[in-house]
C-alpha cells in the first residue's frame, strides 16, 4: 500500500526575524489549507495511506475535517514535547513505517530536523518558514502529486540526494549534528533566541549551495563567487578585512554588507576545522545550535549524500510520460 507522511511544524515562519527583519508571518490557517491541498493531490495520484505528525495547532486534523477523501488517515503514536525533535521523531517514525515519501511544510530549520530522522525516505518540502533555500516555493497540490507519484514508484529518477554539511565535535566518524545549506560560526556567547541577523558578528561559513537569488547565509556565497562555484562543491568562507566586501540579503528585508577575508570552494569529503580564542555560536541552516567554548574545536565536512528531495516539476513531467494523467 502506497503510504505517504506529512510533518507540518506549526513554529515554522513565527521567529525573531519578524522583528530584526522583514520576515512575514505564515499563518498556522494557512498551513492548514496547503496541508488540505496537499491530501487532494496525494489521492489524485493514487495513494491510500497518509501518516500525519500531531501537532499543538492540530494542523492535520483540521485539513482532513470536512474534506470528502478516500485516504486511509492515520495519526503517528508520539508523544510531543513542542520542540524540534517532534519534527525529528516523526520522520525517524515515517521511516520506520516505509513511507515512499514525507511532505514537509516549514523552513530551512524544519527541513534540517526532518533530514536527521528521515533516512533514505525522500523529501518533498513546501516553503513556509523564513529562510527557505531547502524547501520548494511550490503549490501545494503539485507537491502533493508529486509526493504521491514518487510514493508509487512512478518517477524514482526524479528523486536526487543533495548535499549536507556534518558537523564533528570529536574524532569520532559519526556525526553529531548536520546542516542542509549553512553553518555559520557567529560571535555570541549563548544560542539564546537561536535566530542570527548581524553581518558583523559572522566570522566564518561552510556553504552547501550558492545558487544566485537564494536568501540568507547562502546568498553572502552566492554573491562572492557570483554563482560560478565548481558543480557539485561546497565553499568556505571567512570574514575579515583584505579582501572583498559582498552586499547580500541576509534575511528577508534585511541586506547588509558583509567583509570577507578570504573564501574557497570545497569538494566532498573536504573538511574545515572551526577554532576560536572568544566565545561562539555555531549556527546551522540559519539558527543558533551550538555553543563554543575557547579554544574548543569541531570540525565541519562537506558530503554529497545528504536528504533525497524530490524534483516535482520532474516527477509531474515523468508521470504524464507515463500516462499517469490520462482518462
Amino acid at each position: 500500500m502506497s503510504t505517504v507522511g506529512i510533518i507540518a511544524n506549526p513554529a515554522s515562519g513565527k521567529d525573531i526575524r519578524r522583528l530584526v527583519a522583514h520576515g512575514s508571518v505564515f499563518d498556522n490557517e494557512e498551513k492548514v489549507n496547503i496541508v488540505r491541498r496537499v491530501l487532494c493531490g496525494l489521492e489524485a495520484a493514487g495513494v491510500k495511506r497518509v501518516l500525519i505528525m500531531p501537532d499543538s495547532y492540530g494542523i492535520g486534523q483540521r485539513a482532513l475535517h470536512g474534506l470528502r477523501t478516500k485516504l486511509e488517515a492515520a495519526f503517528l503514536a508520539m508523544d510531543l514535547f513542542f520542540t524540534q525533535e517532534d519534527s525529528r521523531r516523526a520522520a525517524a517514525l515515517m521511516a520506520e513505517s516505509n513511507v515512499g515519501c514525507i511532505v514537509s511544510l516549514g523552513g530551512d530549520g524544519t527541513n534540517r530536523v526532518i533530514a536527521k530522522g528521515c533516512g533514505a525516505a525522500p523529501l518533498m518540502p513546501i516553503s513556509t518558514g523564513t529562510n527557505n533555500v531547502f524547501p520548494s516555493m511550490i503549490e501545494g497540490t503539485i507537491a502533493g502529486l508529486a509526493a504521491g507519484f514518487v510514493a508509487r514508484g512512478v518517477a524514482a529518477s526524479a528523486v536526487h540526494a543533495v548535499p549536507r554539511i556534518d558537523v564533528f565535535r570529536d574524532a569520532a566518524d559519526t556525526p553529531d549534528d548536520i546542516a542542509l545549506v549553512d553553518a555559520v560560526v557567529y560571535a555570541e556567547r549563548f544560542i539564546a533566541s537561536r535566530a542570527i541577523w548581524d553581518g558583523s558578528k559572522i566570522r566564518e561559513m561552510v556553504l552547501t549551495r550558492t545558487e544566485p537569488g537564494n536568501i540568507g547565509m547562502s546568498s553572502i556565497g552566492a554573491h562572492a563567487v557570483a554563482g560560478q562555484a565548481p558543480p557539485g562543491h561546497g565553499l568556505y568562507l571567512r570574514a575579515g578585512s583584505g579582501g572583498s566586501t559582498v552586499v547580500a540579503p541576509i534575511a528577508p528585508g534585511l541586506i547588509q554588507a558583509i567583509r570577507l577575508a578570504e573564501h574557497r570552494p570545497l569538494a566532498p569529503g573536504d573538511e574545515v576545522v572551526i577554532s576560536h580564542e572568544q566565545p561562539c555560536v555555531l549556527a546551522l541552516d540559519g539558527e543558533r545550535e551550538i555553543e563554543l567554548r575557547p579554544g574548543s574545536s569541531l570540525r565541519l565536512r562537506m558530503n554529497d549524500q545528504g536528504p533525497r528531495v524530490v524534483d516535482p516539476r520532474q516527477v509531474i513531467a515523468l508521470a504524464a510520460q507515463a500516462g499517469m494523467f490520462e482518462v
